[in-house]
């Protein structure tokens, strides 16, 4: 099922035309406090609602997508968690030692919403399209073997990123990764039944129509259930956290003003499109930033 939040965050599903269903007759008796409290709610209590989403929109035509404001599908998490260098680069690299970092989920917007490149001396800022998964219990210690089983969905990611800010002891991840705005997401979480091998889908991704990313999740270099299971060791997962799988870099390219991204998983539903805004109005050389892609490569052994 493709879920989503929209408008006054109002339960919705993207039905198989593309269209947005009303489903808040499913929550008829829960009360929310925040837009988190009422998917982490669907999330803990799928086992019922899921067949209650079903009859409240089943036989209904709904709206056109482009009608309605889409709101990001998991608006505030308790972790956001990014892999960091975590594919292979099309085979050209061994993989990298399993690392990650930790994004500020205030900087999550939905798409249609507006990325601000704020003022500060980066040297380029650019588009990072990712798969990202969310959690449906909580997970400690979990073993590979049993790390699907602890996901509920997954959903469209983009990990905008400022290159060049030096932090205490080098480039910062906190700098270059946690402004306001840097976290668009959606706009449809689809639950985990949807997508039968979420390591063999295409990641793909244009900059003002222009062809960018396209790459294929098996490329990661540290799959998902080793990232649920090595992850869930070092911190408790919770239900609605949100975990990114990484970047393949090398179609990687510079955002600058005005520029409309438009992120695109087949099996995830709608796109995900954000808008490019620079108050600094600055500006860097269009296409692929090979420059960034080459580093990347050249940061581990290549294969044999």
């Amino acid at each position: 099922m493709k879920l989503v939040l929209y408008d006054d965050w109002k339960l919705g599903v993207v039905n198989a035309n593309g269209r947005v269903v009303d489903a808040e007759a499913a929550l008829s008796g829960h009360h929310f406090h925040k837009p988190q409290d009422k998917i982490e709610t669907v999330i803990n209590e799928w086992g019922t609602l899921k067949a209650k989403i079903e009859e409240a929109t089943q036989g209904k035509e709904g709206v056109e997508a482009d009608s309605v404001k889409l709101r990001p599908p998991v608006p505030r998490p308790s972790k956001l968690i990014c892999a960091a260098v975590n594919y292979l680069e099309f085979g050209q690299r061994e993989p990298a030692v399993l690392d990650a970092f930790l994004k500020s989920p205030s900087g999550i917007i939905g798409t249609g919403d507006t990325c601000v490149l704020p003022d500060a001396p980066a040297s380029v800022f650019h588009h990072e399209p990712e798969l990202a998964f969310v959690m449906g219990k909580t997970a400690s210690n979990v073993s590979q073997e049993d790390a699907y089983s602890y996901i509920f969905g997954y959903t469209n990611f983009l990990d905008m990123s400022a290159r060049g800010l030096q932090g205490a002891v080098g480039n910062s991840f906190w700098l270059g990764k946690s402004w306001d705005t840097f976290a668009p997401m959606g706009p449809a979480l689809v639950t985990a039944d949807e997508i039968p091998d979420p390591q063999n889908i295409q990641v793909r991704l244009w900059n003002n129509d222009d062809p960018r990313h396209d790459f294929p999740t098996s490329d990661m270099a540290h799959p998902i259930r080793e990232l649920v299971s090595e992850m869930s060791k070092l911190a408790t997962l919770e239900v609605g956290d949100v975990v990114a799988t990484g970047v393949n870099h090398q179609q990687i390219g510079a955002v600058q003003d005005g520029d409309v991204i438009r992120m695109q998983v087949d099996e995830l539903g709608p796109p995900l499109i954000i808008h490019i805004s620079d108050p600094s109005k600055r500006e860097w050389p269009r296409g692929i930033d090979h420059d960034m892609a080459a580093r990347v490569i050249a940061g581990a052994p290549r294969r044999s």
